[in-house]
């Protein structure tokens, strides 16, 4: 797959559903790689965003394996690809236990589902796939039977760690939040009401503990040091040095989600654009 260096992460949380293929054109004509859509989204509610959009690849991140079966996610795979080819990418996770009644063990889960959609009639071939990895386990199972993965709400030095276990060619590309933002309490206040939820699920708190941050850093919002590295803010080029962090650490693609107010975010898009040196399209 051709994700580029770097690619648009959003929501139709974020920008409305039916905003979404303006979105994507938005991006594709700014220079980045790759639109891609979380919150759990049903794999062909892609296919407007394709409509509007010529080149950019179009992904998920992610489809939630307990609100699929993996042939059926296999049958809108191949409707995709049949009239957009070589234009989708699926990211495929396992959430999280607080949100799953049903919730087993993330490998076995995983694993299980995998085996699925090899079983499928016309299954989704591993290099159009990519997996939402934290753990060392997960990173492996990633990179053995999928391109690669796309980790979110991570350090660099994560980054660093999945790099180091992922034989190349598995692609590292993680997704880093930020708040283009000049104005130090107003960014943070944002960055913190993004991070709330996150700071209270545990498969992204005990990645953190992995990574050198403690309960006190966790506690109350986070501290100044976590938000600084998982949500950074400020300015276009201040942003652009924390992208470079993750690149420097190994990440083949950086998924770049700016956060703010609703709707389509184009003037924060371009300017980080204009700051990673993307040419329009």
């Amino acid at each position: 797959m051709e994700l580029g260096l770097y690619g648009i992460w959003t929501s139709f949380h974020a920008i409305g559903e039916e905003n979404a293929p303006a979105a994507a054109k938005v991006a594709q004509d700014l220079g980045y790689g790759t639109f891609w859509v979380g919150g759990s989204p049903r794999l062909a509610s892609l296919r407007p965003a394709l409509e509007v959009t010529d080149s950019i690849t179009v992904g998920t991140s992610i489809v939630n394996v307990w609100q699929y079966e993996p042939a059926e996610l296999c049958a809108e795979f191949h409707a995709l690809e049949a009239d957009f080819p070589g234009r989708v990418i699926v990211g495929i996770g396992i959430g999280h236990p607080e949100a799953t009644s049903e919730y087993e063990k993330p490998l076995t889960k995983m694993t299980g589902f995998l085996d699925g959609i090899a079983a499928s009639p016309a299954p989704i071939p591993a290099e159009r796939m990519i997996i939402a990895a934290l753990g060392p386990r997960m990173l492996d199972l990633s990179g053995a039977r999928s391109l690669g993965t796309i980790p979110y709400f991570t350090p660099p030095e994560h980054t660093g760690a999945a790099r180091e276990r992922l034989a190349l060619p598995a692609l590292v590309a993680p997704e880093l939040a930020m708040v283009l933002d000049e104005d130090r309490p107003r960014a943070a206040a944002t960055a913190r009401r993004y991070a709330e939820l996150y700071l209270g699920l545990a498969n992204y708190t005990t990645n953190l503990k992995r990574f050198g941050f403690s309960d006190t850093d966790i506690a109350a919002g986070g501290s100044d040091r976590l938000m600084n590295t998982i949500v950074p803010q400020g300015s276009a080029a201040a942003l652009a040095e924390h992208v470079a962090a993750h690149r420097a650490a190994g990440a083949d693609h950086v998924c770049i989600q700016t956060l703010g107010g609703p709707g389509v975010p184009e003037a924060d898009w371009a300017a980080m654009a204009s700051a990673l040196g993307l040419r329009r399209g």
